[in-house]
C-alpha cells in the first residue's frame, strides 16, 4: 500500500466535497439568512488544503486493491470530518463531535440526527444536509469515477470497495460507464420524485430535500415531525413509492429504462418485495384489530410507510410507531436486519444475503433427512460458489457481534437496553430512528461525545460493508509497504 496514492485520491475527493459546498452557499445567498458566509468558508479551507495535498502527493502508475479499501475507508472519513465544516462555521452546532456525527449520518445515508429543532435551522444548513445524503447515497467515489476517467485505472478497485453487495455489477465494460449510466438513473429518479412531491403542494425547496433524502434512503428532513408533517396521503404515497424505488438494485432500473424489464425475473427483487408487502400488511392487519386505527386506508398506508422506511434503511417516519402494539413493532425490529437490495442505496445486511441465509438454512435441514444428497444453494438457475456463501455467513456473524459490541459498550456509557440495542442496530444498518430514548420522535443530540464517535465509526463501517473498514485494521493490510513514497 502507498500512502502517497492514498492521500492523492482522498484529497482529490475532497475537492468534490469543496464545490458541492458551493451549492449549498448558492441556496444560503438566495434566501440571505446569514449562512452564507460560513458555508462559503468551509468550502474555501476544504478546497485548498486538499489542493495543496494533492498537489504534493502527485503519483504515476495504477492503484492497488489494497489501496482502494484504504482509499475508501479515509476518503468517508475525511469526507465526514470536512462536512462537518459547515455546521461549525455556520454556528449551527458547537461541538466538533456532534458536527462529524451529523455529517457522517448525512454522508452514510443514516439519518440520525443531533438537531433538536430543525425547522430552526437556515435554508443552507438544511440543503447541505440533503446534500450530504444525495452524494453518499450513491457513492462519492462512485461520481468521481463517473466524471473524472483517468481514476478509471484505479477505478475497479474503488468501486468494489465503495459499492455494496457481494459483487458489484458492471453495466458497461469501463467502469466509468458504468458509474456514469447508475448516477443518470439516480438523477432521473430524483428529478422525478421532486416534480410529483410539487404536484402535492410541497414547496420547491422541500421537495428538492425531500427526493434527495429519499432517493438516498437517508431519512434528513426539513420538518421535526418529517414526512408525517405533511398531512397528505398523496405525499406519503409518493414517498412509499421512491423509498422502494431507492431499495432496489439499480442496474434493475436502469435496464428497464433501456425497455429491458428484468425485474420479475431477477429472484431477489421478488424476495424483497415480498418482504416489504407482506409485513405492511401483517402491521396494517395488527394496528387494525388492536383499535390503534379506525380506518384502513391510513392504517395500510402507515403501516408500509414505516416498514419500507425500516427495510430500505430510509428512516423517515409517518407515525410514531412506538406507540404500536408490540407485534407491529417486532416486525419492525426484524426489518432492520434485512436491508435493500444489493446495488440499491439502502443499507443493512441486504436482502441477497438473508435470501441465501434462508436458502442455505433449508438445505442444512434437508441434509440432515437426506445426508447423501447433493444439495446446492441455487439464486434462480444459478449455484451460489461455496466461498461466496462463506462470505455470506461471515459477513452476517459480524454484522451481529458489531451491533452487540456496540449495545454493550453504549451500555456500559449508561444507556438503557431498549436505547443502546436500537442505537447500535440502527448505525450499524444506517437505518437513523430506532427504539428507546432514540425512537421516532427523538434524536441523538443527548448524547456524550464518545458515544457519537462510537456510533459515528459504526455508521462508516455499516455504509462500507464491514470487511473494507476492517482490513485497515489487519496488520498484512500494512505489513508490504509502510513508508509515504
Amino acid at each position: 500500500m502507498s500512502l502517497r496514492r492514498v492521500a492523492n485520491v482522498v484529497a482529490l475527493l475532497q475537492i468534490f466535497v469543496a464545490l458541492s459546498m458551493l451549492m449549498a452557499a448558492g441556496v444560503a445567498f438566495l434566501y440571505g439568512e446569514g449562512d452564507f458566509r460560513g458555508i462559503l468558508f468551509a468550502s474555501i479551507i476544504t478546497f485548498f488544503a486538499n489542493g495543496l495535498i494533492y498537489r504534493v502527493t502527485m503519483f504515476e502508475g495504477d492503484l492497488t486493491s489494497r489501496d482502494g479499501f484504504a482509499i475508501v475507508t479515509m476518503a468517508w472519513t475525511a469526507t465526514a470530518a470536512f462536512g462537518a465544516l459547515p455546521y461549525l462555521m455556520t454556528g449551527a452546532l458547537a461541538s466538533p463531535m456532534a458536527a462529524f456525527f451529523e455529517a457522517m449520518s448525512g454522508f452514510t445515508t443514516t439519518g440520525a440526527s443531533v438537531f433538536t429543532d430543525i425547522e430552526a435551522l437556515p435554508h443552507g444548513v438544511l440543503f447541505w444536509r440533503s446534500l450530504t445524503h444525495w452524494l453518499g447515497g450513491m457513492g462519492i467515489i462512485v461520481l468521481v469515477i463517473a466524471v473524472l476517467p483517468f481514476l478509471g485505472v484505479g477505478g475497479m478497485q474503488l468501486f468494489k470497495a465503495e459499492v455494496p453487495g457481494l459483487t458489484p455489477e458492471r453495466l458497461r465494460p469501463r467502469i466509468t460507464q458504468t458509474a456514469k449510466l447508475l448516477w443518470l438513473v439516480y438523477l432521473g429518479l430524483t428529478a422525478a420524485e421532486t416534480v410529483l412531491y410539487m404536484f402535492g403542494g410541497m414547496s420547491l425547496f422541500d421537495a428538492v430535500n425531500h427526493s434527495f433524502a429519499t432517493l438516498a434512503t437517508g431519512g434528513f428532513s426539513t420538518k421535526n415531525a418529517s414526512i408525517a408533517s405533511f398531512d397528505s396521503a398523496y405525499i406519503h404515497w409518493v414517498t412509499i413509492v421512491f423509498m422502494y424505488l431507492a431499495g432496489v438494485n439499480f442496474s434493475l432500473h436502469f435496464r428497464a429504462a433501456m425497455g429491458r424489464p428484468l425485474y420479475f425475473k431477477d429472484q431477489e427483487w421478488r424476495f424483497f418485495t415480498y418482504v416489504v408487502v407482506l409485513s405492511g400488511l401483517a402491521i396494517a392487519v395488527l394496528n387494525l384489530t388492536s383499535g390503534s386505527y379506525s380506518a384502513f386506508e391510513p392504517a395500510l398506508r402507515d403501516a408500509l410507510f414505516q416498514a419500507t422506511s425500516i427495510v430500505t434503511t430510509t428512516g423517515f417516519v409517518s407515525a410514531d410507531y412506538e406507540l404500536w402494539v408490540p407485534g407491529s413493532q417486532m416486525i419492525l425490529f426484524a426489518l432492520f436486519f434485512v436491508g435493500g437490495m444489493a446495488g440499491s442505496t439502502g443499507g443493512g445486511i441486504k436482502t441477497i444475503r438473508v435470501m441465501l441465509l434462508l436458502k442455505q438454512t433449508a438445505n442444512e435441514i434437508r441434509r440432515h433427512l437426506h445426508p447423501k444428497a447433493v444439495l446446492l444453494t441455487r439464486v434462480g438457475t444459478k449455484a451460489v460458489k461455496q466461498e461466496v456463501l462463506a462470505n455470506v455467513t461471515g459477513f452476517v456473524i459480524l454484522y451481529l457481534l458489531l451491533c452487540l459490541a456496540g449495545a454493550v459498550v453504549l451500555g456500559f456509557m449508561g444507556l438503557d437496553l431498549p436505547t443502546a440495542l436500537g442505537a447500535s442496530i440502527s448505525s450499524v444498518g444506517n437505518v437513523g430512528p430506532a427504539f428507546g430514548a432514540v425512537g421516532p420522535t427523538d434524536n441523538y443530540g443527548w448524547m456524550s461525545g464518545p458515544a457519537l464517535g462510537l456510533l459515528s465509526f459504526f455508521m462508516l463501517v455499516g455504509r462500507l460493508e464491514i470487511f473494507t473498514v476492517l482490513l485497515l485494521f489487519h496488520p498484512e493490510t500494512w505489513r508490504a509497504r509502510r513508508s509515504f513514497h
